[in-house]
């Protein structure tokens, strides 16, 4: 049966009006206005009996305006205290990721704005690739993180490079490991060199307690060994877009199957967080702003 021109026409307008809406959805209302809070509730292998920790993640947060402004970091900042976490940790890539903004949020706003963050056992940070490549935003020029690093100690946040930290919960001992970050230096097209030393982190680990380490990229994963309860990544976005059936095609072009939530290889944990702002463009669909908030040794999260 033909259609007629009157209703090729007026299918043509709900299928140009349903593609105009979708894009304003993924250029504003997710990345500008949703959060999610995503639980995760696992006990690694050799987890301690009787250690419940709380870990709140907030990831990739990009700071720009208008989407990720400093009032709206410092809202996230509340939003996850709110979740009572034993300890926050935040992933790298502070610095806004591309250029379609109506302007930078400076390190001293985004300092100002992380300073809300509280938790018992402290706030702890890395850097990510953005935070070496370039300044606020990539057309300004960076400073090899000194501002950023400034903007963090005065949040009275602890940035952790290739070290280990002993914490104590409930009178039981676990490690807390930050990795420097792993793309540094641009060597050529889709290779690069960083400063993370994996193996003198490890080395800062003096006893058998369980050790959780905070890396901004991925990749390091298929060397994280099993002495590691647990692995937190961002970067990835989690692909950025991610569509009912064909997934984030983007993404797992661009990393593989690492591209969000919960990896288990080899009884090896990782968690990829998909983060709070966005790069390159200014878009998210289906994978809206998160905070993850994780409960080891706890099978009953609630949030």
């Amino acid at each position: 049966m033909w259609m007629t021109r009157r209703g090729f026409l007026r299918g043509a307008g709900l299928t140009g009006l349903s593609t105009l809406a979708l894009g304003s959805y993924g250029f504003a209302i997710e990345p500008g206005y949703r959060l999610s809070v995503t639980p995760y509730s696992l006990t690694p292998p050799n987890w301690p009996q009787g250690l419940r920790l709380r870990i709140a993640v907030i990831a990739d947060v990009h700071a720009c305006e208008p989407f990720m402004s400093a009032e709206r970091v410092r809202a996230i900042c509340e939003r996850t205290n709110s979740l009572q976490p034993d300890v926050t940790v935040l992933l790298g890539d502070y610095n806004g990721g591309h250029n379609m903004a109506s302007g930078p949020v400076m390190p001293d706003q985004f300092g100002e704005a992380v300073s809300v963050l509280r938790a018992p056992l402290g706030v702890y940070a890395i850097l990510g690739n953005h935070d070496w490549w370039h300044g606020p935003l990539p057309n300004m020029r960076g400073d090899e993180t000194k501002a950023i690093r400034s903007a963090l100690k005065y949040a009275g946040i602890r940035l952790m490079e290739n070290d280990a930290l002993r914490l104590t919960k409930d009178s039981k001992d676990f490690w807390l490991l930050g990795l420097g970050d792993q793309m540094v230096w641009r060597v050529r097209r889709g290779v690069f060199r960083g400063l993370d030393d994996l193996d003198r982190a490890l080395r800062a680990v003096k006893d058998t307690a369980p050790a959780i380490l905070l890396a901004h990229e991925p990749f390091i994963f298929d060397r994280v060994p099993e002495r590691v309860a647990l692995t937190l990544c961002g970067h990835t976005h989690g692909g950025q877009v991610h569509l009912p059936l064909l997934g984030s095609p983007v993404g797992e072009h661009r990393f593989g199957h690492r591209v969000y939530g919960h990896v288990v290889e080899e009884d090896r944990h990782m968690i990829i967080s998909s983060g709070l702002g966005t790069s390159i463009v200014p878009v998210r669909l289906g994978r809206p702003p998160e905070i993850c908030i994780i409960d080891l040794g706890d099978s009953t999260p609630s949030v």
